[in-house]
């Protein structure tokens, strides 16, 4: 019997490790990139892609931005249809793009509309680095200046939440272009009197971060993310010198005076709520 028992566990032993790990529904479980503690997906998602053990904010998708912080069913997405073409017949560009498209469920890498906080109006814009990693072509910047024109055109404020790479070399100048754009169309409603939030989530690099990702009224960051123009390494290979550990993340910016607030995400839409109220009707 001994030997039957024994016999067993020797065979279990052998099962490859392979074959255990097929009986792990796929999904099931999340590693966080911060401290790598396994997780199950759901609770993960329970506290908003928030590491519970570290605090590490995970990406958050479009959607799920949205619905963590507008009221239920609130939300009017404007120019959804709003695609990139292919100015300079990058090869494969294309290909990419519809890959992405199924990957993510969007046209582009980046949601704009507006709907209610706290029952307050507001317009939002909010990019997805799953896209294409974020990056800012054409078509993102189109959609981000037109919804601050309508922003204007409503009287409403404007909310955008960053998430890139940089300018979507694939586009070339076309791309660069619209750290103009987005720009005159930003001092334009801020001329207006419009209110202009942005909140730059890991990570709002290149392009993006020396555009309309830092002229906010209020400029805010969620927690560790990295912030900046050009890489580390790049900038230490000019320099000639070694940067410091906590270079271009959110807290090395708000230390530095570049941001206003490094907010946890627990707590964004109650700060974003406390902001609209302030600001509407002159704060009565």
């Amino acid at each position: 019997m001994l030997k039957d028992i024994f016999g067993k566990r020797r065979r279990y032993a052998s099962i490859p490790s392979e074959q255990g790990k097929m009986d792990v529904p796929e999904g099931l479980m999340q590693k966080c990139k911060g401290c790598s503690k396994i997780f199950y997906t759901k609770e993960v998602k329970k506290s908003q892609h928030v590491c519970t053990n570290c605090g590490y904010h995970h990406p958050l998708a479009a959607w799920e931005r949205i619905d963590s912080l507008f009221d239920e069913d609130t939300f009017m997405e404007w120019d959804a249809g709003i695609t990139s073409a292919n100015p300079l017949n990058f090869p494969d560009y294309i290909e990419k793009l519809e890959k992405d498209q199924q990957k993510t469920g969007l046209n582009e890498g980046v949601v704009t509309g507006k709907g209610l906080i706290d029952s307050q109006p507001t317009a939002f814009a909010v990019m997805d680095s799953n896209f294409r990693m974020g990056s800012m072509g054409s078509a993102i910047g189109e959609k981000i200046a037109r919804a601050i024109e309508n922003a204007r055109k409503e009287a409403i404020p404007f909310i955008i939440f960053s998430a890139s790479g940089g300018a979507r070399m694939q586009e070339g100048v076309l791309s660069l272009m619209q750290m103009a754009k987005t720009s005159i169309a930003i001092k334009r409603f801020s001329d207006a009197g419009g209110l202009i939030i942005s909140v730059m989530t890991h990570p709002t690099t290149g392009g993006v971060s020396a555009s309309f990702a830092s002229i906010g009224d209020y400029n805010f960051a969620e927690p560790g993310a990295l912030i900046g123009f050009a890489g580390r390494r790049i900038i230490e290979q000019t320099i000639r010198e070694k940067l410091p550990q906590d270079f271009q993340t959110a807290e090395f910016q708000l230390k530095h005076g570049q941001l206003d607030k490094v907010i946890h995400r627990k707590d964004m839409r109650n700060t974003l709520s406390q902001l609209l109220k302030l600001h509407q009707k002159g704060g009565e």
